[in-house]
């Protein structure tokens, strides 16, 4: 009997669950800057995994790992962690862990530094994350421009960083 009890609790769970969960909306935000610097030369200057420091000014630790996939990095001494998942010699790509009792938004960061010429690049940031969580489409498109003015920023140093400026 408890075990029925047990089984028909869970169904109950899991149908109020499905229902209050939202489908996920995944945003994708692609920017690019060009950089008077070959691919080689900009990742050389930015491409560390905790580079972000010089070209975006935020305090960065590395807490587990070398730099590698599976390295964990420390962001505004804690307020950010990220994972590096995915790794070339001209970029790498992060997500964010989930944290117990938020909405885990499944955030992932791609940078890439792209030839173009011998002399010149494209620095490139992607960023895909899970909106489903704002109440309606004005919040959605306000979360989208914030993190496209904020790495455009980040895009802006970066190539102030590499060409010296």
């Amino acid at each position: 009997m408890c075990q029925i009890i047990r089984a028909l609790s869970l169904a109950v769970v899991a149908t109020f669950s499905m229902g209050v969960m939202a489908e996920a909306e995944y945003v994708t935000v692609e920017l690019e800057i060009d950089i008077n610097a070959s691919a080689e030369d900009a990742w050389a200057k930015v491409g560390s995994f905790c580079g972000i420091t010089d070209w975006m000014g935020l305090p960065c630790e590395l807490t587990s790992g070398s730099g590698e996939i599976g390295t964990v990095r420390s962001l505004l001494n804690g307020r950010i962690t990220e994972v590096l998942v995915g790794k070339t010699p001209l970029s790498y790509g992060y997500t964010m862990p989930s944290v117990d009792g938020e909405f885990y938004n499944l955030y992932h960061g791609f940078m890439e530094a792209r030839p173009v010429t011998a002399t010149t690049s494209k620095m490139v940031y992607t960023l895909v994350w899970d909106v489903s969580n704002h109440p309606d489409q004005a919040a959605k498109d306000a979360d989208a421009e914030g993190r496209r003015a904020t790495f455009t920023g980040a895009l802006q140093g970066i190539k102030a960083f590499v060409e010296g400026n």
